[in-house]
């Protein structure tokens, strides 16, 4: 093709030198890393998984991850992909609800229930691009809010140990590990610049592994014994299974993704300049469908556009979508590793919760900003961000306040954020939607983007 023809298409179609393509596509894959595997690693800290096992976790979620990312930058036909530069990788939404299922039914029925919550991504994929406008600010604000509140004692957990009684909980040492990490992270922030600033994470942990390996936190034997390459075996954990209340909880974790990844395609579409259509939405909602169909056959975690790589495109101004493929073909070869899964699992708790806390806290402060944009005079939106907040943030300060319900209930609402989100919703369309009783009121909806759809989100996942 000659260079004029090239020239005319759109910036998002160009393809750039193969020496460009690499060195771009890894800084995609270094800006997202740290928050891609800090999911498997926190997800086998909390259900007590051997580093063997939280390895091939790794792996599958990098390997997915990479698949994903591909799927979304290339598009697959008129059925897959938005054809943006959007990174995918491991949404921490879904967290809380796979340590409840995974400490109640078992990891098998994790997996099973990714297996049906990818199903149903893929049924609604084109139904939920039609009623977006459903899920404003008021909503979204209030859901990601209470996602980094619940996960803050995961964190913590990770850092002091989730047995109270154990001889070595809480140890100064590893709380002082994990507070030197976050002192770090804000320091680089403070005076760091540019790129690596988005590095502050990943940097964090490197150091703070390197500190750990000499107060003997690490192990890194495993490493040695794996091998160069090959993949997780299908079903790892056995043949999956479908309890009805985990597959529910994991429905609602993939519609709160739909509800991100519907603000990330949004915001990139406005950086890039791309005209995003209703059918553009729906291919990229399927493939985070899909995700669910690969992380239930190869134990990995549902995907979700990545934030952070969102701000990387507004910040080097690359438009190009064959970067973010390139970004995705490393993510699939270090996924097909097996050494590099046993190193990052080999990362101890301290130093995972140390930078977790930060990730998560983000998270929440997001959640707050979110809200910043809703309109609360004259209306009942406090009170719905108030009963939401109040409900879903029950299971996480009392864990055994729904104990004596039965486990479907209680795997559904044990969850702050499956609570939340099934409570916000119903109230915000029952006050702000509905006019039962109300017929001169007026409909106070949420702020919103001129468009009418959610505020693009930019959350680490």
């Amino acid at each position: 093709m000659s260079e004029a023809r090239a020239a005319d298409r759109h910036p998002v179609d160009q393809m750039l030198p193969a020496g460009r393509l690499a060195v771009l596509g890894l800084q995609h894959v270094l800006v997202m890393y740290a928050g891609c595997v800090a999911v498997p690693l926190i997800v086998g800290g909390a259900l007590g998984l051997g580093t063997s096992t939280v390895a091939v976790l790794v792996n599958a979620d990098l390997f997915v991850a990479g698949v994903i990312t591909c799927v979304q930058s290339l598009g697959v036909g008129r059925i897959l992909g938005v054809r943006l530069p959007i990174v995918a990788g491991a949404t921490f939404t879904a967290l809380n609800p796979m340590i409840l299922i995974g400490s109640r039914y078992g990891m098998p029925a994790v997996y099973g229930s990714m297996l049906a919550a990818g199903v149903f991504g893929l049924l609604i994929a084109k139904p939920f691009a039609k009623i977006i406008h459903l899920f404003p600010p008021l909503v979204t604000g209030t859901v990601i809010t209470v996602i980094g509140l619940s996960l803050i004692d995961a964190g913590a957990g990770l850092i002091a140990g989730n047995d109270e009684s154990a001889p070595g909980y809480g140890a100064l040492s590893h709380l002082a590990l994990a507070g030197a990490i976050v002192l770090l992270i804000v320091l680089i922030n403070r005076f760091g610049r540019g790129f690596l600033v988005s590095l502050a994470v990943l940097i964090g942990l490197a150091a703070g592994t390197v500190a750990a390996s000499f107060m003997g936190l690490v192990d890194f034997g495993a490493v040695a014994d794996a091998a160069w390459f090959g993949l997780a075996r299908p079903f790892f954990f056995g043949a999956p299974q479908f309890p009805v209340a985990a597959i529910v909880s994991m429905c609602v974790v993939m519609l709160v993704i739909y509800v991100e990844s519907t603000a990330d395609m949004i915001a990139v579409a406005q950086l890039t300049g791309r005209e995003l259509t209703e059918n553009d939405i729906a291919r990229g909602l399927a493939a985070d469908g899909v995700s669910g169909l690969l992380a239930g056959t190869f134990n990995s975690f549902l995907d979700t556009a990545f934030a952070q790589n969102v701000g990387l495109v507004q910040v080097t101004r690359v438009r190009s979508r064959y970067v973010v493929t390139a970004a995705g073909v490393i993510l699939v070869l270090l996924g097909l590793i097996p050494k590099l899964g046993e190193v990052i699992a080999a990362i101890p708790g301290p130093v995972i919760g140390g930078a977790a806390l930060v990730m998560f806290a983000t998270v929440t402060a997001v959640g707050i900003r979110s809200l910043r944009r809703v309109e609360f005079d004259g209306n009942h939106n406090l009170l719905i961000v108030a009963v939401a907040i109040g409900a879903g943030m029950v299971p996480v300060v009392a864990p055994a306040f729904y104990g004596k319900l039965p486990d479907e209930i209680q795997i559904v609402f044990g969850s702050s954020i499956t609570t939340t989100v099934v409570i916000v919703f119903a109230l915000n369309l029952l006050f702000n939607h509905l006019r039962w009783g109300r017929p001169d009121a007026p409909v106070a909806d949420q702020a919103s983007t001129p468009d009418g759809t959610p505020e693009p989100a930019t959350h680490p996942r």
